[in-house]
C-alpha cells in the first residue's frame, strides 16, 4: 500500500509565507531561503511567487551576479501569470518588472493593459454585488451610499448591463423609501 502525503491548506501556505516576511527586512537571506523553500515546495503557490520575485529585486547576493538574480525574478513573474490564470496582479507586476527593471516598455505595455481590463472586470463584479447587496439591505444609509455609488457605476460603466440593471434597482428602492424625488 502506497502511503499518499497530505498537502498542505491554503492556511498553512499563507501561514508559511507570513512566516517569511516576519524573517528579516526586504532582500534579507533568511527571508529569500524561506520563500525559496515555500515556492520549491508548492511552486504553484502565487502569492509566494509574486513575493519571492519582489525579494530579489532589492536581495544582494553574495556571489550571485544582478542578471542571474533578475533572471529567476522574471521566471518567477512568468510562473505566477502561468498559475494565476493571468490574474491582474500577477501581470501587472510581471510588465512592471520588465518596464522598470528590464527597461522593455514595449513588452510591458500589453500587460498593463491586460491587467487594467481584469481589474475592470473584476470591479465591476465588485461594484455589482455592492449595489445588490444595499438595495437588498434597504435602509436608507444603504440606499444612500447604493445610490452614490450608482453615479460612479454608471460613469465608469456606461454599456454594462448588469451595472444598468443594479442601477435601476437602486433607483427604484430609494425612491420606495422616498430618498428620490
Amino acid at each position: 500500500m502506497t502511503k499518499r502525503t497530505l498537502h498542505p491548506g491554503v492556511e498553512e501556505l499563507a501561514e508559511r509565507l507570513r512566516e517569511a516576511r516576519r524573517a528579516g527586512a526586504p532582500g534579507d537571506a533568511k527571508r529569500l531561503r524561506l520563500h525559496r523553500e515555500l515556492a520549491s515546495e508548492h511552486p504553484t503557490y502565487t502569492p509566494n511567487l509574486l513575493e519571492l520575485a519582489r525579494q530579489l529585486q532589492v536581495a544582494d547576493e553574495p556571489g550571485r551576479d544582478a542578471e542571474e538574480t533578475f533572471e529567476e525574478a522574471q521566471r518567477l513573474l512568468e510562473e505566477a501569470v502561468v498559475g494565476s490564470e493571468r490574474s491582474a496582479p500577477a501581470v501587472v507586476e510581471l510588465g512592471y518588472f520588465l518596464d522598470t527593471v528590464r527597461n522593455a516598455p514595449e513588452k510591458a505595455l500589453p500587460l498593463y493593459e491586460e491587467g487594467a481590463a481584469k481589474a475592470l472586470e473584476t470591479l465591476e463584479d465588485a461594484w455589482a454585488g455592492l449595489l445588490r447587496g444595499w438595495v437588498h439591505e434597504r435602509t436608507k444609509e444603504s440606499l444612500e451610499k447604493a445610490l452614490r455609488l450608482s453615479e460612479q457605476a454608471e460613469k465608469l460603466f456606461p454599456s454594462s448591463g448588469r451595472i444598468q440593471g443594479v442601477v435601476q434597482d437602486a433607483r427604484r428602492a430609494a425612491a420606495l423609501e422616498g430618498l428620490l424625488k
